[in-house]
């Protein structure tokens, strides 16, 4: 029987093999075996046992130390990956230049906003080190209830001497901070709550729109235009084509070319190119662009004004002041990025015919660039929204919306009645669209007509592009207040102007989003009896949050960080609101936004098709273009980029990471998320490490 019982044991499996896999490749996998359950109970086979003994000894130190290598490598690892980590954020601090070192703004004004912000910062950052020592002292903070409990029912003989302090400190958030606090809290929820209710029903008359598939008809449709050819004078009237620029010398050449290539009759078409640039060498080939399609037959001037006063309003109101733009009926404005299709007057024209009440026709913008970063993708998603659901809405109920300043047609006769261009603010196209709407003119906004333009591609481009788009809608409200009350139109229509229009998307936006999420919700963390709901938090900003991105359904998945961007963008727009309600110095500043010149394969492609009717096949100027775009490519290849640091975004940061660390300490779950990784995203903002960077 001993015989078969070696026999048994010998082929029985033993236990369950562990396999240990060696990176390095010298060394080789080993099997170890772990004795079975039967020689344990049975007590069987212990001269096997003792035979293996220092065989599995030596085996299972082989384990350790492997095991032991393997948490040395992640250890060094994560201390690489960290390191790696402090360099990268040190090395941007060095190199970079604060937001004081490269803006013009009042730094007076400035240094007043970041010095409230830095005092917020340094406060939570001493109350986080009071509430934990609180903590491990036994208070409860997530219950101020208990809190009160533990105060009441503790004799004062027996608390030590933090325990009375800290036992004052919860007396006075009591007393003193939580009411103001909770009040101020339950006024921007108020707020919040209005603003959601308006955004709902722009979206669910964006669903009207679509279900009904309603849209703006011209009386005389564009097929019958081409097919009457005896009578050009009265089917295609006399359109004037602006391009105004200023040292855009990235994009001149695309915006140019798409103009002279608009389908319309040479003779009923002037094209003005409007340069306000200060560099000689752009000027020069503004011009020269402008030559060579005077040479291939398009009716196309070049003027520069000595006098380069009030900005784009300023451009406009000078070239208005031709003495041949009054034979011209419409004004088509294009941007030095915009490229409008050759049937863009086509479709918009029609429109005007036999609808005297009629000023503006608005097209829909389309990007040429929405993937080409993370912060172009965010952009998209919100100008989507803008453009199908804020102007679709608003011009088919009412016929009123802001203009845009580009991709748009105006009545040369409703610009005359209106005043014109004026240079009180930095937002001339909202001016001329609201003191237009003051004198009964009517608007049509195009959802199905694109214009092709350009997204800003760095957070500094689009930081100050946000600053003067929300800083001039508050000079305009202050200017156009008086008029608004003593005009003529409907008491309907002065009541959207002022709530709608102006304080609920101009003004109550920017300030409760600011106040609500960057400095009340980090305070109530200190302030715990001062309470937010979690549906404040979490539940409405990502509802409202998807309905801002149904008009670009392919953009979900960017859903969360531009919940956040949004938040964090709050701080540049709250800003940009208060200087321009207060008429500080940074609400005139006007920066063009920084092009890169990209182009669509699309266009590229009706370029080349187009070239053989207007004869673009001379060598010489394509030789020139090669070489100017070389030269150009030499210069930014020689350039050296810098990141910039924004101290305001950075203290936040620093902020709303402490606020979570607190929240952390009371078990509050969704407050805790919602800082922390709103905290980063101020963090990535402020390191400038969203989009691309600067020259």
């Amino acid at each position: 029987m001993a015989p078969s019982f070696d026999w048994w044991t010998k082929e029985s499996h033993r236990g369950t093999p562990v396999v240990v896999k060696m990176e390095n490749p010298n060394w080789s996998m080993v099997e170890i075996d772990s004795p079975s359950e039967d020689e344990f109970l049975s007590g069987r086979g212990n001269h096997g046992r003792d035979k293996g003994r220092g065989k599995n000894a030596k085996q299972l130190t082989w384990v350790l130390l492997l095991k032991a290598h393997k948490a040395a490598g992640c250890l060094t690892s994560i201390a690489s990956a960290m390191f790696g980590l402090v360099a990268i954020i040190r090395r941007r601090v060095n190199s970079g230049r604060t937001d004081s070192e490269t803006e013009n703004e009042n730094q007076t004004v400035k240094s007043r906003f970041y010095s409230c912000i830095k005092l917020f910062l340094w406060l939570s950052v001493i109350l986080l080190g009071f509430e934990m020592v609180a903590y491990f002292k036994g208070w409860h903070l997530g219950a101020p209830h208990l809190q009160l409990q533990y105060l009441l029912s503790t004799p004062l003989m027996f608390r030590g001497v933090f325990d009375w302090l800290y036992s004052r400190w919860v007396l006075v958030r009591v007393d003193y901070l939580a009411p103001p606090l909770q009040f101020l809290a339950n006024f921007c929820i108020v707020l919040f709550l209005i603003q959601s209710v308006d955004r709902l029903i722009l979206c669910l008359g964006c669903f009207w729109i679509r279900l009904k598939k309603i849209k703006p008809v011209p009386k005389q449709a564009v097929q019958d235009l081409e097919s009457i050819n005896g009578n050009a004078e009265g089917f295609f009237p006399m359109v004037l084509v602006q391009i105004p620029m200023c040292n855009e010398k990235e994009v001149y050449q695309q915006s140019i070319a798409a103009v002279c290539m608009l389908d319309w009759p040479r003779s009923n078409i002037l094209i003005q190119v409007l340069d306000d640039s200060d560099d000689p060498t752009t000027q020069l080939l503004i011009k020269e662009e402008v030559h060579k399609w005077q040479q291939e037959g398009a009716h196309i001037v070049y003027r520069h004004r000595v006098i380069r006063d009030g900005y784009k309003a300023g451009n406009l109101k000078s070239a208005m002041n031709c003495s041949y733009v009054k034979d011209y009926e419409f004004v088509a404005i294009f941007d030095a990025d915009f490229q409008p299709t050759p049937d863009f007057l086509k479709k918009t024209i029609p429109h005007f015919k036999d609808n005297e009440e009629l000023a503006l026709v608005q097209a829909r913008w389309s990007f040429v660039n929405k993937d080409e970063n993370l912060l172009t993708r965010l952009q998209n998603i919100n100008l989507c929204f803008h453009f199908e659901v804020e102007q679709q809405v608003n011009g088919i109920f009412i016929n009123f919306f802001g203009f845009n300043g580009t991709a748009g047609v105006w009545r040369r006769k409703a610009l005359e009645e209106s005043g014109g261009w004026l240079e009180r603010t930095t937002v001339e196209d909202m001016d001329i669209a609201v003191r237009a709407h003051l004198h009964g003119w009517k608007f049509v906004f195009l959802n199905d007509v694109e214009c092709q333009c350009e997204l800003p591609e760095s957070y500094e481009a689009y930081r100050k592009q946000q600053h003067r788009w929300h800083s001039g809608p508050m000079q305009l409200f202050r200017l156009c207040l008086p008029d608004i009350i003593r005009s003529k139109i409907s008491v309907w229509k002065k009541a959207n102007l002022i709530f709608l229009f102006f304080l609920l998307r101009k003004l109550i936006l920017p300030f409760y989003s600011f106040t609500l999420f960057c400095i009340i919700l980090p305070m109530t963390m200190f302030v715990p009896e001062a309470e937010l709901p979690s549906w404040v938090v979490c539940y409405i900003p990502a509802t409202m949050s998807l309905l801002n991105i149904l008009p670009s359904p392919k953009s979900f998945p960017f859903i969360v960080p531009y919940l956040l961007f949004e938040n964090t963008m709050s701080v540049t727009k709250f800003n940009a609101m208060i200087s321009g309600l207060f008429q500080l110095g940074s609400a005139y500043e006007w920066v063009v936004t920084k092009k890169s010149g990209r182009s669509s394969e699309g266009d590229l492609i009706s370029l080349v098709e187009k070239e053989p009717k207007h004869q673009r096949g001379v060598s010489v100027p394509n030789l020139d273009d090669m070489e100017e775009t070389q030269q150009q490519e030499e210069r930014v290849t020689r350039k050296k980029k810098h990141n910039r640091i924004y101290r305001k975004e950075l203290a936040l940061a620093f902020l709303l990471l402490t606020a979570s660390a607190r929240s952390l300490l009371s078990a509050q779950g969704i407050h805790f998320y919602f800082l922390l990784f709103q905290g980063i995203s101020f963090l990535l903002v402020g390191l400038d490490l969203i989009g691309e960077q600067v020259e």
